[in-house]
């Protein structure tokens, strides 16, 4: 299905982003991607009649933390991160979604200084194994999101992912593919999906400067191309940011919104995905 991320518009979807939801629908989005950073399954629930009203699937987008963080040495930390992990399939359930999305993985936008140590790399491992674990009771699976080097350091490209997923060993986790990153760190989109595709469970359509679609360096043909070559029939979800959003600003440094208006980024989106899917 071909959705839309909500954080265009806001960090916190409620009730009142009925407008914004029908709109969305209207456009011809089948799909709507959730942010529920806070971990809080009662207003996940609030939105879920409105999405089944409006006939829109979703999914949720969560994210660790500097507080949460799954490769901390301090267990305390990794405690939180699993139980922030399991309250994030709470809120899916809540919401009526089936899967969590995001980069979950690590803290977004910790820093060490260095790469990932091994000791790191295991512990992430095993915390994410053990929020598998309650996913899968649950029925819900995992996709986890690469960034690139600037946001994180444990997984950055889609072979680092594919060995994590392949560690994690759990059939219910797979690979978040956004071409944003990808576009960044990856070395080239038909090779990188031919040899790692199998593992996607989940795409974001994003430009290069996070804005409107076909306006940046991300080889579009190329990216579809890839896509169709792997024969992927999975979720597709517009991913942009602009500056509506403050509190995303200096943690995805964006400062300039490189699109005209949210509503015209999200019509011209739906309009460049589908001619290219085609």
């Amino acid at each position: 299905m071909l959705g839309i991320n909500l954080l265009l518009w806001t960090a916190e979807p409620q009730q009142a982003h009925r407008p914004l939801l029908e709109s969305l629908k209207n456009m011809g989005y089948e799909l709507v991607e959730i942010p529920a950073f806070h971990g809080e399954p009662e207003k996940c629930a609030a939105l879920a009649p409105i999405l089944d009203e409006l006939g829109l699937a979703r999914t949720l987008l969560s994210a660790r933390g500097a507080d949460d963080n799954p490769v901390s040495p301090d267990p305390t930390i990794r405690r939180a991160a699993i139980e922030n992990g399991k309250r994030s399939v709470d809120c899916a359930l809540a919401l009526g979604a089936r899967k969590v999305v995001g980069p979950i993985h690590s803290g977004f936008g910790v820093h060490s200084g260095a790469g990932p140590t091994q000791a790191e790399w295991e512990r992430s491992v095993e915390v994410t194994g053990e929020v598998a674990a309650y996913a899968k009771r649950h029925g819900v699976s995992l996709s986890l999101e690469f960034l690139n080097r600037f946001e994180c350091y444990l997984l950055n490209t889609t072979a680092d992912t594919a060995r994590f997923v392949k560690d994690v060993g759990a059939g219910n986790v797979g690979i978040l593919f956004d071409t944003h990153h990808a576009n960044i760190e990856d070395e080239g989109f038909e090779a990188t999906l031919a040899r790692y595709g199998g593992l996607v469970n989940h795409v974001h359509i994003s430009e290069s400067h996070r804005g409107s679609l076909g306006t940046g360096m991300v080889n579009w043909p190329a990216a579809f191309g890839a896509l169709k070559k792997l024969g992927y029939e999975g979720d597709l979800v517009v991913e942009a940011f602009g500056t509506a959003v403050q509190e995303l600003i200096p943690l995805v440094k964006v400062w300039r919104k490189a699109y005209d208006t949210e509503d015209a980024l999200a019509r011209k989106a739906f309009e460049f995905v589908s001619r290219n899917l085609h």
